[in-house]
């Protein structure tokens, strides 16, 4: 295992900016070395970067982030951690199932819209000019 990992290699192998990770620096969730002006980051903060970037991809906030990350550190430590992030991808999984539901009933909404109007079209013997589908 490396012993650090400097700034653009971690850019580059997770596809994000430097100005992210020297964001993720000051919302203090990430602490490099530092050599000079030069970060270096260990193999922790290389898997609590990846794990914050998770974190971010499943739509939690930098605050609920924060949270988990300090469960980590302290009591109630990994258990408790393990159980906020459980309640907290329920929480999520129930927030996207009812967007889904959302969009799934406003498409039936504009389907109903687009063939009241076809249909009022014909009655009025106009032809559509464009329809998507």
């Amino acid at each position: 295992m490396r012993e650090h990992y400097t700034i653009t290699e971690l850019t580059r192998e997770f596809g994000i900016s430097t100005r992210t990770i020297r964001f993720y620096e000051d919302e203090n969730l990430i602490h490099p070395i530092r050599r000079g002006r030069t970060r270096l980051f260990r193999p922790s903060d290389r898997q609590l970067l990846k794990n914050i970037l998770r974190g971010k991809r499943l739509g939690f906030s930098i605050s609920e982030i924060r949270e988990i990350i300090q469960m980590y550190r302290e009591p109630p430590g990994e258990a408790g951690q393990l159980r906020t992030i459980l309640r907290k991808v329920a929480d999520r999984r129930a927030e996207l199932m009812q967007k889904r539901r959302d969009i799934e009933d406003m498409l039936v909404e504009l389907e109903l819209a687009e063939e009241a109007c076809l249909t009022r079209m014909a009655e009025l013997g106009v032809g559509q000019t464009s329809r998507s589908g």
